[in-house]
């Protein structure tokens, strides 16, 4: 979800406006996947690189986190959406993986849409952290080295309860994944819009998902 610093400075307002319109932005998507029939939809919400930013903007983003999570309980039940996270959630402040904690208990049973947020997320993190565990299970002689597949990484893998994406979406025209589900995308779907973040809504989701209708996967075969 890129453009929401650039979206804000191009009106002459803070940083911190274009995160609160970006918001914005997160509810409407999420209720038209959910009106879509979109069963698992995945927004990169903070990067293990994101920590690097200035402190008060991280603080700000922080407060939007919990105060989103908290406020928006009664929209996601509405719509039957089931809330879960990746990351290294143990990198969060303790009000917001305490609110992150109560919003997913309160969505627990539901079955519509699954939203994943990934938060201080890294793909590679999540590469190396899933090879130590296989490691470690090599190393007790739970696993032989010859067992390992790719079935065996991708069950290791944070995402491991859920499939691949078939789409990914790249908003204000960035042409690179930013360290988002190495994995995971390598058979994806890329469509880049130059929409910043804080302007995509339901039009620009309906529009990306017809370019994805449009074509043609192949899976390296012809």
């Amino acid at each position: 979800m890129d453009g929401n610093g650039r979206w804000a400075k191009a009106r002459h307002r803070p940083r911190f406006e274009g995160h609160r319109v970006g918001a914005q932005s997160v509810r409407a998507i999420v209720r038209a996947a959910g009106e879509l029939g979109i069963k698992y939809l995945t927004l990169y919400a903070f990067s293990v690189e994101n920590w690097n930013r200035p402190k008060d903007e991280v603080d700000t983003l922080m407060k939007y986190l919990a105060r989103f999570l908290k406020s928006e309980v009664t929209e996601l039940q509405r719509n039957n959406v089931k809330l879960e996270a990746i990351g290294q959630i143990w990198r969060l402040p303790e009000f917001v993986q305490k609110q992150l904690a109560e919003t997913r208990a309160a969505l627990a049973k539901n079955n519509g849409l699954t939203l994943v947020i990934a938060l201080s997320y890294g793909g590679r993190t999540e590469i190396v952290e899933a090879v130590r565990e296989i490691a470690a299970k090599v190393r007790s002689g739970q696993v032989e080295p010859a067992e390992i597949t790719e079935r065996v990484l991708a069950d290791h893998l944070y995402t491991r309860h859920w499939p691949d994406p078939d789409l990914l979406i790249r908003t204000s025209g960035e042409m690179r994944v930013s360290n988002f589900l190495l994995w995971q995308i390598s058979y994806a779907e890329f469509v880049v819009t130059p929409t910043l973040w804080p302007d995509f809504r339901k039009p620009q989701l309906v529009g990306a998902l017809d370019e994805y209708a449009r074509r043609h996967r192949r899976f390296g075969g012809v």
